[in-house]
């Protein structure tokens, strides 16, 4: 596993006065170094599993409503990923989305917020809940559906009897411990042990809550707070942690409990990814898979229409995201497979995955876990002159 991963995320803490701090790592701040040994790209196996279920890719789409429709679920789980469908967004409000949809691509920039707060107080309708699964599992793929820790119980029960496959519970940031006067909490221990598909669970970014939450019984983790093109959470709320470093923070408490039970709890890297290469450095800092929103949301199949919104933008009181443009690129084969005429890794998405842990000579996932990772500041500038005065 990566050199980081191996000491304890505080190791490097700095201490000043009250204040406790340490370094942290993003994409762009690290390089992946090549061994002594490459393998043949078509040797290479990208497959993970969560529960009993093995996907081919280890890409899964974001539960937003601009990515995942049953119709886009359908086609990434025919071609080997899994896509997950947001059940408090307009597929369960609207018995015809694409009204609302049209309505929201359409929306000038600074009206977009207004609208989605409209659009999106219409109560969820169980019916909904119980056809989008349907329609789903009609395509002959696993069905996979998101919701909120507060509404996770109700929609567990109606997901379940619809022949869901996987449950994600997802909130901005998730902790096994919570404390209100106000509210009754999930208990996520008892939630895990009554039903009877995977649970995934997220949003995590540190050691001691991804433990904890392990050991509720949980199936896999998501890793990231706020680092998704749509989402504002970093600057609303001042909260996050870059990815590299909450993925290894996250993969070294999955170590330590395994050590304890002999269980593998999967890691999913959620958000800030937008090529093939940021996706390499995930699965090196320690993740099984991928959750992908903008680049899903740039494909011919997405139901945004090249439009892109996070799942708090519409919250009606303090909204933390935004809809942002990012235009049709292409097919959603294109993306993850190619042809592609584009030079930034930005499309051949799992062509470029397979390359980079073909010259790493990391046979699988597992293999991929422990390459050696460096801190590189400059790995995107050096030498690029001509390509970063092309770029103005």
């Amino acid at each position: 596993m990566a050199t980081e991963q191996l000491t304890s995320p505080m190791a490097d803490m700095h201490v000043s006065g009250s204040a406790r701090l340490r370094p942290a790592y993003g994409f762009d701040d690290v390089a992946l170094v090549p061994g002594a040994l490459t393998i043949d790209p078509d040797d290479v196996d990208i497959s993970w599993q969560v529960g009993p279920h093995r996907f081919a890719l280890p890409v899964v789409a974001s539960a937003m409503d601009g990515v995942v429709d049953p119709a886009f679920a359908i086609a990434l789980g025919r071609l080997g990923g899994l896509a997950v469908l947001n059940l408090d967004g307009l597929q369960t409000r609207y018995e015809d989305p694409a009204e609302p949809l049209a309505r929201i691509a359409a929306a000038p920039a600074e009206q977009a917020t207004a609208l989605l707060q409209e659009l999106y107080r219409a109560p969820v309708r169980n019916d909904l809940i119980k056809r989008r699964v349907e329609e789903i599992k009609a395509g002959g793929v696993l069905a996979a559906v998101s919701t909120t820790p507060a509404n996770a119980a109700a929609y567990g029960r109606i997901a379940v009897d619809a022949g869901v496959d996987i449950f994600v519970v997802q909130a901005t940031v998730t902790a096994a411990q919570h404390r209100s006067r106000a509210q009754t909490h999930l208990s996520l221990r008892d939630f895990c042990r009554w039903m009877p598909v995977p649970v995934i669970v997220g949003n995590c970014v540190a050691y001691s809550a991804a433990l904890e939450l392990m050991e509720t019984g949980i199936a896999a983790l998501l890793v990231g707070v706020g680092p998704g093109a749509a989402c504002t959470s970093r600057e609303v709320l001042g909260v996050g942690v870059p990815q590299v470093t909450a993925t290894l923070d996250c993969a070294l408490a999955r170590r330590d409990y395994r050590a304890q039970t002999g269980r593998y709890v999967p890691i999913i890297t959620d958000g800030g990814m937008r090529t093939g290469g940021d996706i390499a450095k995930a699965i090196a800092a320690g993740s099984d898979a991928v959750m992908l929103g903008s680049p899903f949301a740039q494909t011919q199949e997405a139901p945004g229409k090249g439009h892109h919104w996070g799942m708090a933008t519409p919250h009606p009181g303090l909204p933390r995201g935004t809809r942002i443009k990012v235009g049709v690129q292409g097919s959603l084969e294109q993306l993850l497979f190619g042809p592609t005429s584009r030079t930034d890794g930005t499309q051949n998405l799992m062509g470029a995955l397979r390359t980079s842990m073909g010259v790493l000579g990391a046979e699988n996932l597992s293999e991929m876990h422990a390459v050696d990772m460096v801190i590189a500041p400059s790995i995107k500038t050096e030498g690029k002159l001509w390509q970063l005065a092309r770029a103005f």
